[in-house]
């Protein structure tokens, strides 16, 4: 993946809530049988942190359940002060299966979804579960598979069917061999012509009717403002003279052929201060006006230099538009590893708890990768400020709060831990570069098959499931998520997005049961790095296993979840742990 990111044009990629109350959320369900009519009745309740406060009220019917969701029901919460739409895929118990006194919570890794917990009747987690008697629940977080923007059920229904009509396309024409950009990417068909940031030079026949003055004041002034919002704080509070700088120093570049230069810096400079000044309309109308000065500059210099200046009009415009759309890629994807833990997981525990009505309020959750990190962040805080998480017991799957005793090769990450770095590549299409990647790893010549190794050992996984997996379970990533997740490969380990609290230092104050598993021949977390954590845990609640043996078999990343011994050597660990503390 590290080759990946390098032979790509860099230039592809331009450079605490308060407890949640939940609203409306939509369900589809079905029967568990995989072949029976999926016919549906939907359902809506609202649910606030008090269970008395809990209301019910019903919604119209959804007629089907997108065909990418092989869950027994689709569930979806809402979160606070957000219109995210996240989607929860319940696997309802075995009739014939011993009863259970807590549900169980599935929490997927970073840039995936719930399919990777439900590869296929025979290598499911999530079936296996259910079969086990836990009423089971898959949580997506905002951006990951089926979770969506929406406010209202058809909104939802819609854009659920869309994302599941183009994961399955991106399969169907991958199998088939024809495989276009636009299908390779299941959230952001466009992300990366979106992010591209060029200097166009386009047909110099016709370029007068390109120059319309009033309305690239327009654009540049609207641009120059959205820079001064800070953008939601996606660095720091200095970010909006950084994007500026970046914005500016492609402009001068425009002008400098055309010795422009100087009166461009000394607009530049007016610019930096106000861009710095909070908002008002007094600022506003001075950002217009050296907007209007910078406009007649390429103007007038466009009369005594016609007609070289058509091309420079048109480049003007084209870096401006495409400033435009990487600040709309950025605030699109404006979340990081904290909103998941202080936001989207909260609300879906609340919503669980008063769908499953557990007698003591509880949940067991089971966590791969980020997932497990997750539950080790969640323990922490709680841990330092002395609540109760609402866990019973916790399971990680190749989780860890420090990798810097490891040679995890997530190490790639690490030169997008540069600010300016992630301005350039304000999102990482995870499920694009994997799926375009995928051809050269599984068939001759085979140049990329070292990928399928950070993924699974060796004839681990079914090449049908490795396929399904790749093609079908990663998302998109943020900057800003990275951003964060790269803290954990430097001394301290992970820490939240203000850099002061570090999740590790607190984890020992914890009271909850952890049963931490790790593969011999994981890549992406090895053995030392899971242990690195689990030596935190005091040692009468913690529970560390690695599965693998000298002489074979290994276990890869993804193979402690859906490899082909999975379901006999790791799953009855999980459940043998979990059950001892599946108590009331």
């Amino acid at each position: 993946m590290a080759s990946a990111f390098r032979i790509l044009n860099p230039n592809l990629f331009p450079s605490r809530a308060a407890p949640p109350r939940l609203s409306a959320i939509a369900l589809w369900s079905s029967s568990p049988s995989p072949t029976t009519s999926l016919r549906l009745t939907a359902r809506v309740r609202a649910f606030s942190t008090d269970a008395a406060d809990a209301c019910g009220a019903v919604v119209e019917n959804i007629s089907n359940k997108p065909s990418i969701c092989t869950a027994d029901e689709l569930h979806y919460v809402s979160v606070p002060n957000s219109d995210w739409r996240l989607a929860l895929w319940r696997y309802t118990p075995f009739p014939q299966a011993p009863p259970r006194n807590h549900p169980l919570l599935l929490l997927s890794g970073v840039g995936t979804n719930a399919i990777g917990y439900d590869l296929s009747p025979g290598s499911s987690f999530a079936r296996y579960m259910s079969g086990q008697g836990f009423d089971t629940w898959i949580l997506e977080v905002r951006g990951a598979g089926l979770s969506v923007q929406g406010s209202d059920s058809e909104q939802i229904e819609q854009s659920a069917e869309a994302i599941s009509e183009q994961l399955e396309a991106v399969a169907k024409n991958a199998t088939n061999g024809v495989f276009s950009t636009e299908q390779q990417s299941s959230i952001n068909p466009r992300a990366l012509a979106e992010a591209n940031i060029s200097a166009v030079k386009g047909d110099l026949t016709g370029m007068a009717t390109v120059w319309d003055e009033s309305k690239l004041v327009t654009e540049l002034t609207e641009t120059f403002m959205r820079l001064s919002e800070r953008l939601s704080g996606f660095l720091s509070e200095g970010q909006s003279k950084i994007m500026s700088a970046k914005l500016f120093d492609q402009l001068s570049k425009l002008l400098e052929d055309y010795q422009l230069s100087e009166r461009f810096n000394e607009i530049r400079g007016k610019l930096s201060s106000l861009l710095e000044t909070r908002q008002n309309s007094g600022i506003a109308s001075q950002v217009r006006d050296l907007s209007q000065r910078l406009v007649n500059i390429i103007e007038e210099n466009q009369r005594s230099v016609s007609p070289q200046l058509f091309d420079l009009q048109e480049r003007f415009y084209s870096t401006i538009e495409d400033f435009q759309k990487q600040l709309d890629l950025i605030v699109k994807y404006d979340w990081d590893f904290d909103h998941y833990l202080e936001e989207d997981v909260p609300a879906a525990m609340e919503y669980i708890r008063a769908q499953s009505k557990p007698k003591d309020g509880k949940l067991l959750a089971i966590g791969h990768s980020m997932g497990g990190i997750l539950l080790y962040a969640m323990l922490s805080r709680c841990g330092f400020g002395g609540r109760d998480s609402r866990l019973a017991a916790v399971v990680t799957l190749a989780s860890s709060l420090d990798y810097t005793s490891s040679k995890s090769s997530l190490k790639f990450l690490l030169p997008l831990a540069d600010p300016a770095q992630a301005l350039n590549v304000p999102v990482v299409p995870l499920g694009t570069l994997l799926a375009a990647a995928y051809p050269l790893s599984s068939r001759p010549p085979y140049v990329l098959s070292w990928l399928n190794d950070l993924i699974s050992a060796e004839d681990m996984m079914h090449p049908e499931l490795l396929q399904k997996l790749v093609f079908n379970n990663f998302c998109t990533i943020p900057a800003k998520l990275i951003l964060q997740l790269t803290t954990a490969f430097r001394e301290g380990g992970l820490c939240d997005r203000s850099g002061q609290f570090f999740y590790k230092d607190h984890l020992h104050k914890s009271n909850v049961p952890v049963l931490a598993l790790a593969g011999d021949r994981d890549l992406i977390c090895p053995p030392e790095a899971v242990h690195e954590t689990v030596k935190l845990i005091p040692k009468h609640l913690v529970t560390y296993k690695v599965f693998g043996e000298p002489e074979g078999p290994h276990y890869g990343h993804y193979d402690l979840v859906g490899g082909r011994l999975a379901v006999e050597q790791v799953y009855p660990c999980i459940i043998q742990f979990i059950s001892r503390y599946d108590l009331t």
